[in-house]
């Protein structure tokens, strides 16, 4: 079995994690996870004039990085194996396209638990991957 945990170092997507640690026996064999951090991309325009590829390229690893440092720690400490991505795009678009990617099973991730209104106004990169990907989603609150 094939896991997405995508994660932004919230303590709500952290919960994802303890969540899926705590009910690794749900699972018939050891899944495979796949640990996902997705960064808003910079809108380039006259910012790449003055900062090479490069060095954004080195910014969005850095950052991802430090995003994933505190779920690495988690997994690490249960002793559950996990491969690492870090990606740049909008998020429940890239987390629809990487689980499609790895053939994943399962998507795993936590959702902020905002009411009705605030998530209309606001959206919610929970609401629009259940409504984006064909794998089941299981949401963490």
């Amino acid at each position: 079995m094939k896991i997405l945990l995508p994660v932004d170092g919230s303590t709500c997507s952290l919960r994802a994690v303890d969540h899926l640690i705590t009910h690794v026996s749900w699972f018939r064999e050891v899944p495979e996870i796949h640990l996902l951090h997705v960064h808003a991309p910079i809108p380039i325009g006259r910012v790449q004039a003055h900062v090479g590829k490069e060095t954004l390229h080195g910014y969005y690893l850095e950052e991802g990085q430090e995003h994933l440092a505190e779920a690495q720690m988690k997994l690490n400490a249960a002793g559950r194996f996990h491969t690492t991505h870090i990606h740049v795009g909008q998020p429940a678009e890239v987390i629809t396209r990487v689980a499609g990617e790895l053939a994943c099973d399962l998507i795993v991730m936590g959702s902020h638990g905002r009411g009705g209104m605030a998530e209309l106004i606001m959206g919610s990169v929970a609401s629009r991957v259940l409504h984006l990907t064909p794998c089941p989603v299981l949401l963490v609150k």
